[in-house]
């Protein structure tokens, strides 16, 4: 959870007071910098959106009253009476998310059909119109109290297509309607970490296009929960990766040019790649489902994806520059149900074993074709030291150059973890991974972007020498983590549990 001496730091990192904590960083070795660090290059990410960046996956909770049709967009026209799972626990949910590595939970407070999963009072198109709980139930202060218990975030989506409600369509009043909704949910359950909107959008009773005010709803959320990122297509916390596979491009830049672009219509290439030239620091969330469909369906109870098909969504989301938001549907107890369970479990157990140990350990001989100042302070083993908050960092304009690690003894590796230190912005447009073989060097795997993490994947390499050639940056390069792991093929590992 974030904390305001937290928030301080990265501000002050933000701000260019740099040497000061990297220095405190590196005290235990009374290593001191006499050259400046170097200089960021914008744009930089916010405190919020490093908080973000921080939690690497997160879970979405699709649930409304679809879940009782057996649909996955509803009309609107739904009787609250359908709305009454049997056995709801919130409880069961949050923690299964916590148990399983997830650092947050999103929940659909109201999806397309307008049925809202708290008693709004601007509606009668909610729980409170249902049999659950007599009518007396509200699953938004279940959820939120779920995740203050476990000690993880909590995040709202609030759709803004509302095929229910009468005045959608009549833009100025819809427009007062949501932001009434939006404020229920920002003030009245505690802290929210992530805001999540879409821009699904259609036309209202009277024929009309709505045109929503996003202006006004994102001025809400910084209002009452400044510490929240906002999620939209174009964010302008977070944006939409442009597809719902979980799948990141390569590259993929943190930045997005935001000029220009309208919510619900922005370009998909910038969406899945950034943009080089970007405005702004916009990284790309990758939303996918455990399932075919984002509500649950009895149809689906054997459709749950497979751990090699996760591991490779894992991969391309949270191991590349993106963070993972996972959909999980509750079922029409109010439970996560037990196959989609014992798959996030499966999940949860090989990340643990594929990234444990790292080989690259604190200690190792490493060598660089350039180090900024030619000082200790930046050399490579600040990329291995276990800190990230250390970088190893070249020189200005040298933006091509690499760092070997020697290991004591012959290793086998088929996964690399990178890192650059995104407080000075990101950097990298190119990189290989390369293993030392009779003498020569050879690429085991190879890259464009990293940003604030690339997981990338090879095949079983053994050596006892690997490199890191940085082969074009925007300014000199800054590695804070650079780690080899030799993950159990997961077939063998499955038939192993």
């Amino acid at each position: 959870m974030k904390t305001e001496i937290r928030r301080f730091i990265i501000q002050t990192l933000i701000t260019g007071v740099l040497s000061t904590i990297s220095g405190a960083a590196a005290a235990s070795e009374n290593l001191q910098a006499h050259t400046p660090p170097p200089e960021p290059v914008r744009p930089l990410p916010k405190p919020r959106q490093l908080d973000w960046h921080e939690r690497g996956r997160y879970m979405f909770l699709h649930f409304t009253v679809n879940t009782f049709t057996d649909m996955e967009w509803g009309n609107g026209k739904e009787d609250p009476q359908v709305f009454n799972p049997t056995s709801l626990d919130a409880r069961q949910w949050v923690k299964t998310a916590k148990d399983t590595g997830f650092e947050m939970v999103i929940l659909t407070c109201k999806h397309h059909d307008g049925f809202c999963l708290w008693p709004s009072k601007y509606t009668d198109h909610t729980v409170a119109g249902s049999p659950w709980k007599n009518g007396e139930g509200d699953v938004v202060r279940e959820v939120s109290d779920a995740c203050r218990e476990f000690g993880i975030d909590f995040g709202v989506y609030l759709s803004p297509w509302d095929r229910h409600e009468p005045c959608y369509g009549d833009s100025p009043k819809y427009n007062q309607f949501y932001r009434n909704q939006l404020t229920e949910l920002l003030t009245n359950y505690g802290e929210i970490s992530m805001v999540w909107f879409d821009g699904a959008c259609g036309e209202g009773p009277n024929g009309k296009r709505q045109v929503y005010d996003w202006d006004s709803y994102f001025a809400l959320v910084r209002k009452h929960q400044p510490g929240a990122v906002i999620f939209s297509d174009a964010g302008p916390g977070v944006r939409w990766v442009g597809n719902e596979a979980g799948y990141a491009g390569d590259p993929n830049w943190a930045m997005y040019d935001i000029r220009n672009i309208e919510i619900g219509g922005g370009r998909r290439d910038q969406m899945t790649h950034g943009n080089i030239n970007g405005n702004k620091w916009v990284p790309a969330e990758c939303d996918v489902s455990i399932r075919p469909g984002w509500f649950y369906h009895k149809s689906e109870d054997d459709e749950v994806k497979s751990l090699e098909k996760l591991f490779d969504i894992y991969l391309n989301s949270t191991g590349n520059n993106s963070c993972l938001n996972l959909n999980v549907p509750p079922d029409r107890r109010g439970l996560l149900h037990e196959n989609d369970v014992q798959r996030l479990r499966e999940f949860s157990d090989y990340l643990n074993t594929a990234f444990n140990p790292n080989l690259l350990k604190p200690g190792l001989t490493t060598e660089t074709g350039n180090t900024r100042g030619n000082e200790a302070f930046y050399n490579g083993t600040r990329a291995i030291d276990d800190d990230p908050m250390t970088y190893w960092a070249t020189d200005d304009g040298v933006t091509n150059s690499w760092l070997t690690v020697e290991f004591e003894d012959t290793k086998t590796f088929n996964i690399a973890v990178l890192r650059e230190y995104v407080r000075l912005g990101q950097r990298v447009a190119e990189f290989e991974l390369q293993a030392l073989n009779n003498g020569q060097w050879e690429t085991a795997a190879s890259g464009h972007t990293i940003g604030f993490q690339r997981i990338i994947k090879c095949p079983d390499t053994t050596t006892d020498k690997v490199r890191l050639l940085i082969k074009n940056a925007r300014a000199c390069p800054t590695i804070s983590v650079f780690e080899l792991y030799n993950a159990p093929d997961i077939k063998e590992f499955t038939n192993a549990e």
